[in-house]
Parts: structure tokens; sequence; C-alpha cells
């Protein structure tokens, strides 16, 4: 792994106008840097008043200026941080004298993955950085914050600890060629090894969850036509974004909405009405709301609580279940239909979308879905992603696979081979392992200035 000798600097803050820009330095020359542009050193974390001259002594800002010294900074290397007049002709001349003194300008994600090659924080913590500034809702923003803590990392450490325990005891007999693991230190490795096992399915389940934390809940509002789901859109949007009529079938196409629901962030998609004698463009509508329902991690069923129950197009009722479905029956300002309401096998809601009745108990029934869907790991609120499932399927299909060999009495060398493969998929997730290439990707999508 090649550590950087060079020194970067980036706006820290997003392009156009505002209250203030801040502008980070980072590298061997700040200190010289930091002298060269004010005249003298600064005092380590402390906040000074100065005024920013260009190469040439031309005055460009009154800024605000602290100097955090090796390693106790961000990146573990010498930070200098500019806070100056949000004018981005401002913000752009500062940056362009920086670059003219001898600084280049950061890539994506470039002072994090300094932070993380000088050891400041772990691979995991590094990607929660970016988790957090994406954060839409409460419990993303609980988990970004538990993965910046270490929560991921602690827990990675105690199943690599594990595991090299094991891996040891192993390789022990490997340097005795003429013996082998005895049966009762084959059970006592069996055992520890499904006790990896099933700390490791227990994170990869967090996946789910983390998912819907990042990418927001895709929430697909289905029901007949006229059943009130555009009304029932623009009641959680909280202004009219949909269109509505007393008229059946007027939604032809679906609508996307992102919102905030208690501590939630949902997609949210009005679809067309699921009429069964449906023509040309009407026809079109419901085929496509019926792909688009087909990858939905919640249903809301409208339904007119003052007509009778419709059946649900079949794949569509198949992928509908008590997990992932609210069953909301609308129009309970009219009266009902005649005889009592069939019970409904779904979580169910009354409202009125009309006068925006019982949208808090729809909001309650939301969440308490959303939250089924958390997997327990503990007091720490972890959340794995994409990349961290991979690692612990990987992980968790080499554990298999030495558990059976142990069984099979085949050699150790073979049962060592598969533990260094989990072990070796266990370390891409904290980051304890040598691959360039995929910390690049990793970090470019970062923002300039992380």
């Amino acid at each position: 792994m090649s550590f950087p000798t060079d020194t970067i600097a980036a706006l820290a803050t997003p392009a156009g106008t505002s209250a203030i820009a801040v502008l980070r330095i980072s590298g061997p020359e700040t200190g010289p840097l930091t002298e060269a542009l004010f005249g003298a050193p600064l005092a380590p974390r402390t906040l000074h008043r100065r005024d920013y001259r260009e190469l040439g002594d031309t005055l460009v800002d009154d800024v605000l200026a602290v100097y955090f010294p090796a390693p106790k900074s961000f990146t573990g290397e010498d930070i200098l941080e500019i806070s100056c007049h949000g004018n981005p002709f401002i913000a752009q001349r500062i940056l362009a004298d920086l670059l003219a003194r001898g600084c280049r300008q950061a890539e994506a994600g470039e002072f994090t993955k300094r932070a993380f090659l000088n050891g400041r924080m772990d691979l995991s913590q590094a990607e929660a950085v970016m988790d957090l500034i994406h954060a839409r809702s409460e419990r993303a923003l609980t988990a970004a914050n538990q993965q910046l803590r270490g929560a991921l990392g602690r827990r990675m450490n105690e199943l690599i600890a594990l595991l090299v325990k094991v891996l040891a005891q192993i390789e022990a007999y490997i340097d005795f060629p003429d013996e082998d693991l005895p049966p009762e230190d084959r059970q006592e490795v069996l055992t520890q090894l499904e006790q990896l096992k099933t700390q490791t399915d227990r994170l990869l389940a967090t996946n789910r969850y983390g998912n819907l934390l990042r990418e927001g809940i895709r929430t697909v509002i289905v029901g007949e036509p006229n059943a009130g789901k555009s009304s029932l859109l623009n009641q959680l949007v909280g202004h009219e974004r949909a269109l509505v009529s007393n008229e059946p079938g007027t939604t032809r196409d679906y609508l996307e909405e992102k919102i905030v629901v208690g501590p939630h962030w949902l997609r949210l998609i009005d679809t067309a009405g699921l009429n069964p004698a449906a023509v040309d463009l009407e026809r079109r509508g419901i085929e496509k709301t019926l792909e688009v329902a087909a990858n939905a991690d919640l249903y809301l069923w409208v339904l007119d609580s003052t007509q009778p129950v419709a059946a649900l197009p079949p794949d569509l009722a198949r992928s509908m279940t008590p997990q992932n479905t609210i069953a909301v029956l609308n129009k309970i300002d009219l009266p009902p239909a005649r005889g009592e309401y069939p019970e409904m096998p779904f979580p169910t809601v009354r409202v009125s979308a009309l006068l925006g009745a019982g949208l808090e108990a729809l909001q309650a029934a939301i969440g308490k879905l959303a939250d089924s869907h958390r997997a327990d790991v503990g007091d720490d609120g972890i959340a794995v992603n994409v990349r961290h499932a991979q690692a612990l399927r990987e992980a968790g299909e080499a554990l298999d696979r030495a558990r059976q060999k142990l069984r099979d009495g085949v050699y150790s060398e073979l049962v060592a081979s598969e533990l260094r493969l989990a072990l070796d998929a266990y370390g891409r997730i904290s980051g304890r392992i040598d691959n360039e290439r995929m910390l690049d990707e990793l970090f470019a999508t970062f923002c300039i200035g992380k």
C-alpha cells in the first residue's frame, strides 16, 4: 500500500453562495504553508482571525483559520482549515492560490482515504462518513453514527480474533505432518466454527435493513381506480403532488416522491388503478404498476371502504404479505359498504385521505413494519452495506466448507485453506488487506473535500 507524500487542498463545503465556505489542506507541507500564509505559526486547535493574501500580497478575504497538527487530526496529517465568506468567487480564488503555492487538488474522498491509510479509522468507519452525509432519516443517521464510532469494526475484530485462534490451532497440527486433529479437538474446532458462522449470519441479516436505510423504503401505493391513492399520496407528501379527480383511472403513470415518515425515509410511489377492464393507455399504465410493484419493499393497499373488496392481480397478491403490506381502508368519512367489511390478512388502518383523518395511525403502522426488518445484533445499531454483505457471504460459505471438511475427516491443510479464505473476507470489511484497486474505487464515490 503506497502512502501519500504530497499536500492536498479542496473545498470542503458545496459549491454555491452561502454564509461561509470552508477549505481544507492536508499533508506534510501544511505547517510551512500556514506560516507562509499568515506570517507566523498558528496555535494548534485554536480559531484565529487573519487576512488571507494571495501570492503578490493582494488581500482576498478576512478569514478564520484552524491548524490541526498530526497525528491528532482527521487525516492523521497536519491539517489547515480556512473559513472564508461564502462567495464562490472568493473560495475559488483562495483554492487557486493554494494550488499555486504547491498544493495538489484533492481527489474525491482523498481526505477520508488518508484518514484510513494513516490508521485514524478502519474501512467500515470511512464508509460511514458517506452514510452520515447522505442519511435522510433518524434511523439512517443512528446507524451511520454507530458505524462511524466503530460498532461494525469492533464486531469484525472479535470475529477475526476468534478465527485466528482457531486457525492457529489447526496450523499447529500442520507443523507435525505425521499427526492430524484428534476427534476431541475436531469437535472443539467445529463448535468454534459454528459460533463464527452464527455471528456472521447475524451480521449478514442486517443487510436488508441497511439497504432500506440507505436507499429509502420503496413504498408502492396500489388499489382500484378512484380508491383514493393519489389523495393519500398528497396527504403524506403535504401538498398536491398528484391531480385528483372523481373520474376513475386518471392516473396513467406512476409518480414518485421522497418523504420522511417518523424515523424512516420513504420513496413513495403512486400507481395507476388496478382496473381489470382497462384498455389502451390505462391498460399500459396498469402494466407499469405491476412492474413497479414487483420491486416494492412496502405496499399500501388502498381500499374504498364504501365498495366491496375487489380481487388483486395474482402475481401482486402473491407478493403481498403481512410483513410488507398495510391495508388502508379509505373514505371513512362516507357511509360504509353494505354488510360488515371483511377482515384483512394484513395490518389495517382506517383513514380519510380527503380529510387527513387517520394519517398518524398510518404513519405509526409504516414505522412498525419498517422496524420489523431490523436484525438483532445486540445493542449496536449495525446495518451492513452491499460490500460488507458480499464479504460476509463469502466468509460464511468458506466456514461451511471448513466445517464439512472437518466432519469428513480430511487433512488439516484443506480445512486451514478454507479458514484463510474466511479470514480474507472478514479483513475486506475492516480494510485489513492490501487491495489498492478496491480502495480507489470505494473512495471515488465520496465527494471532493471529504
